[in-house]
């Protein structure tokens, strides 16, 4: 896909984030489970614990005080998860998705997920992201992938790691447009200066807009 197409496609990229994580963000950036871990030091089997094994409830790392929070990974049991993989083990699968940063491609997206059963009554922090801007520094860093990676619900579709492509590699048709629409934006590893590309963040519970926070 070309860069100016998929920048003019989605011009607006979407993070979802722990209610009051954005001054944390803020200052360190969107980090993967990777990231956070290496920030802490953690090793060992904490470390694998977090990394390459399910994650069936969100887990708070770090010293009170100073928490980064890591998500759930409700929608991807293992057993589910193996009937979808292809070429990978869901360990491999687990570690492969820690070590990226993910956002959504489409509000509607972003919106089905803040209105899912297990987050539809909790407050979180919405970023919305500038891709062009993002695109100049990180673009080399980007995969697509045209499905949510990491749900296997209401059925466990096929995916593998080939799911993911560089932009230059996704498929397009002869005029241009993707084959299959961009669901996900992943970057390896952090995004450290994303404050620079977020032109709004809201606080959204549901479908509510609660309030619009301070860029600064």
């Amino acid at each position: 896909m070309d860069l100016n197409a998929f920048v003019e496609r989605y011009p607006t990229l979407y993070h979802m984030a722990e209610q009051g994580t954005w001054p944390s963000i803020r200052a360190l950036g969107l980090l993967s489970t990777s990231a956070a871990l290496d920030h802490y030091d953690v090793t060992g089997d904490e470390r694998t614990l977090h990394e390459v094994s399910h994650r069936p409830e969100k887990v708070a790392i770090g010293p009170a005080g100073d928490q980064i929070i890591l998500r759930d990974q409700k929608p991807m049991e293992p057993t589910r998860l193996e009937k979808a993989l292809q070429g990978v083990t869901p360990s491999g699968w687990y570690q492969f998705l820690n070590n990226k940063v993910f956002m959504w491609a489409q509000e509607h997206r972003l919106f089905g997920l803040l209105n899912a059963r297990a987050y539809k009554r909790l407050e979180h922090d919405v970023l919305t992201i500038d891709t062009a801007a993002l695109m100049e520094r990180h673009a080399n860093r980007v995969w697509l992938c045209p499905m949510n990676s990491g749900n296997t619900f209401p059925m466990p579709h096929i995916r593998s790691l080939e799911t993911f492509q560089r932009i230059a590699d996704y498929p397009t048709k002869r005029n241009g447009a993707p084959q299959k629409e961009v669901v996900e934006v992943v970057v390896d590893y952090s995004i450290p200066d994303i404050a620079d590309f977020v032109i709004e963040v809201r606080r959204i519970k549901g479908e509510e807009v609660l309030e619009t926070l301070p860029l600064q």
